[in-house]
């Protein structure tokens, strides 16, 4: 528990200094934490004898990431890109690239590209635009909004389960989870977000519907992962993070809350101004 906490005090110090200075210092961050989580991915299916493409792999999900800052445009065109080659792939080599492995691989880079991806455009996606009064950037705002609601969620939701769980949320795929942390999650994740909400003069109510989506979104997003690790006989992702495992263990949720709150904002950032 010492260790995780220390680490995670570390994590948090280095995550607040990266996301102020953004820039290229943010891209190059993302950018590699997404190549580490693609390791994590390839190595973990290495171990039920599933070959991944590598380099072709990590070359395309650099790809899929940097077009987030700033070329969103670039993003659908590089992802049929991804495919194209991908599967041109396994014709030339077929005898050691399988179509299980093709398909793996594209799943693969989509999720970790992806999720990587809106993590990267919510912070340099809106250069220049001023979401409150108090001159806060909207893509700094936002980030931190993901951050904040995605870590309440978990946190909430470990200790909740820890002192209060009783019946299992879903065995079969993640043992330690259970229904009373996943209400835990949920409340705080709500209570917290809303709170933000406050300060920063959204409508409550719209804060309070986001918060539920993101405990929800990030518990889904934390069960991917482990039916992932569950497949391919492995524990941790990694052991980058002393008590945390590796980049999939640590942001298996953010990638999927990351697109929920981008795209929250941009259908709905009509409704969070009075």
């Amino acid at each position: 528990m010492g260790t995780r906490i220390i680490s995670g005090i570390i994590g948090i110090a280095a995550t607040i200094v990266i996301i102020m200075y953004g820039g290229f210092l943010f891209m190059f961050c993302i950018a590699a934490l997404a190549v580490l989580a693609w390791l994590e991915y390839v190595r973990a299916f290495a171990k039920i004898d599933i070959k991944l493409s590598l380099w072709v792999g990590m070359v395309c999900i650099i790809g899929l990431v940097l077009s987030g800052a700033g070329m969103s445009a670039a993003f659908i065109p590089l992802l049929m890109l991804v495919l194209t080659l991908l599967l041109f792939e396994m014709v030339f080599c077929h005898k050691n690239y399988s179509a299980i492995a093709a398909c793996v691989s594209f799943t693969g880079v989509l999720y970790i590209g992806s999720g990587f991806y809106y993590i990267m455009q919510l912070r340099l996606g809106f250069p220049g635009q001023i979401l409150t009064d108090g001159g806060m950037q909207t893509g700094f705002l936002l980030l931190w909004l993901t951050l904040i609601g995605t870590w309440a969620s978990d946190t909430f939701a470990y200790f909740t389960g820890f002192f209060l769980g009783r019946h299992k949320l879903c065995p079969s795929i993640s043992p330690k989870k259970t229904i009373e942390g996943f209400i835990g999650g949920l409340i705080g994740t709500v209570v917290a977000v809303t709170i933000i909400g406050w300060y920063i003069s959204f409508p409550l109510w719209a804060m309070a519907v986001l918060g539920a989506f993101i405990a929800i979104t990030a518990t889904l997003g934390d069960l991917v992962e482990s039916i992932f690790k569950r497949y391919t006989g492995i524990k941790d992702s990694g052991n980058l993070i002393p008590g945390h495992g590796g980049v999939l263990d640590r942001f298996d949720s953010l990638l999927f809350t990351a697109p929920l709150v981008y795209y929250f904002y941009i259908f709905g950032h009509t409704f969070l101004s009075y």
